[in-house]
């Protein structure tokens, strides 16, 4: 990485890298994505900050279509310092198109998208990238600070990171396409521990600037958790009835939209696969009216409207050849029932079906509006409130079985309070059975799912109340 002002005047504009390269190309088609991205970032231990920085990068890659093949290749600042280095990176591109016709046609190949009323030229589209600023903290640090101050009263000691990118996609292709999209990410994550080290608790925000985040009320529900665990509980693994926040919740039903291929499903090779042959679609996976989908507009957690991805996925769940697609709402559970699976393009004309481009967030809603984790917690007459998870992997796709951790806070809720701290456990669930065996659901709220965090920042999930969770065995995790 380099500071932006140096990148900015070594290099090519994102303009005028993606005409250098469409200029150079030689082949049937090609699109070229510019991504340039600013990082600001903070990160504090034993009450302080211990460092924080700014930092820029630019990458960009060349998808060549050669009849109904494709090959990518990656470019870097270096690679763009002149329309000669620009088209060094195109040239390898095609030379990896023609080896992939080696093999014949790609699976997913499909004409490149044209432009039309939902897609085309970008008004913005020659405007230069957004530039990122230490001043998106200007609203968290003060918080930060109070919550430092807080946490030295209470003996206790807050650790965690501060994370914002500002991201802006350029998109052109052969056929016209000129796309552009600011992209703000924003994460926070704060660990807090008692004097002696022995309880720790964890809590996590998705956010776009930071306005939106209140530390100091972080800070203190951390706080109260501590003291929960002020009293601790040893209990066996078995099925509890179990409280999970809206992070948790996010843990599993993005595993569980990463999973929705349809190819997959269609060849019998997932959970959403039907005996016999063909796909689950209109089966029930929850008695109650949810509706699980994604929505490039949804307020507060807005993505890319345009498809930009630089490989094509194994089980066709994304496509080079879409690059430029545009994304709308697409829900893959609606009214309680399975309503739609991932498709791109191909798999969508090899299996007539519409194409549904997932948007990159992901929304749960069908509770209670009005009611938040402790009114959830409140309703539970013995069961358990696991507060963060972790390391979450797939052990069987057939049924989406998943096995994870409990980590930094579980605790035992005895006629609808919470009373002690327990020992950690490893958990096997689907997220299909943590649908179906929701039995209380709140209010749907911007959440972080700590499991994906570094991949998948947007998600809005409720609180949910899962009977049986199946805590398999218990873990010697502090």
């Amino acid at each position: 990485m380099s500071d932006h002002s140096d990148m900015t005047t070594s290099v090519l504009t994102p303009q005028q890298i993606i005409e250098a390269a469409l200029a150079a190309s030689r082949t049937d088609g090609c699109v070229v994505v510019v991504r340039s991205i600013g990082e600001a970032n903070v990160r504090w231990a034993n009450n302080t900050v211990t460092t924080s920085g700014l930092a820029a990068s630019l990458s960009w890659f060349v998808v060549a279509v050669d009849g109904r093949t494709a090959g990518t290749h990656a470019g870097s600042a270096v690679d763009a310092a002149s329309p000669a280095a620009v088209a060094e990176v195109v040239a390898a591109a095609e030379g990896a198109a023609r080896s992939a016709a080696a093999s014949g046609p790609a699976r997913d190949a499909q004409p490149l998208i044209e432009p039309g009323s939902d897609a085309g030229v970008d008004a913005d589209f020659g405007d230069a990238p957004a530039a990122e600023s230490f001043g998106v903290y200007d609203s968290l640090l003060p918080g930060l600070g109070a919550a430092f101050d807080g946490a030295r009263g209470a003996s206790r000691i807050l650790y965690g990171f501060a994370r914002h990118e500002l991201t802006t996609t350029y998109l052109g292709s052969s056929t016209g396409l000129r796309r552009r999209w600011v992209q703000p990410t924003g994460t926070l994550e704060v660990n807090a521990k008692s004097s002696d080290l022995t309880r720790s608790s964890w809590a996590g925000a998705s956010t776009a600037d930071f306005t939106d985040v209140d530390v100091e009320s972080m800070a203190d529900d951390l706080t109260r958790r501590l003291g929960w665990a002020d009293r601790t509980v040893q209990l066996e693994a078995g099925r509890y009835d179990t409280v999970l926040p809206p992070t948790s919740v996010a843990d599993f039903l993005i595993h569980l939209a990463w999973s929705a291929g349809a190819r997959a499903a269609y060849e019998g090779r997932s959970a959403f696969s039907a005996p016999g042959g063909g796909v689950k679609l209109g089966e029930r996976v929850s008695e109650r009216p949810l509706e699980l989908y994604s929505d490039p507009a949804e307020p507060g957690i807005e993505s890319s409207p345009f498809t930009a991805v630089e490989s094509s996925g194994f089980d066709g769940e994304f496509s080079v050849f879409d690059n430029g697609a545009p994304i709308s709402r697409s829900s893959l559970v609606h009214d309680g029932k399975l309503a739609g699976l991932v498709h791109t393009r191909a798999t969508a004309a090899e299996y007539s079906a519409t194409a549904t481009i997932p948007a990159d967030n992901l929304v749960l809603r069908g509770g209670d509006e009005s009611r938040g984790i402790d009114d959830l917690v409140a309703g539970v007459d013995r069961g358990l409130l696991v507060t963060s998870q972790w390391y979450l992997r797939e052990v069987d796709p057939m049924t989406m079985l998943l096995t994870g951790l409990t980590r930094d806070g579980v605790y035992l809720i005895e006629h609808g309070e919470v009373t002690a701290a327990v020992n950690n456990f490893r958990f096997n669930m689907s997220p299909l059975d943590v649908l179906r065996r929701a039995s209380d659901i709140g209010g749907t709220q911007r959440c972080l799912s700590r499991e994906w965090s570094d991949w998948f920042t947007r998600s809005a999930m409720p609180p949910m109340r899962v009977d049986g969770f199946h805590m398999s065995s218990v873990s010697k995790a502090q």
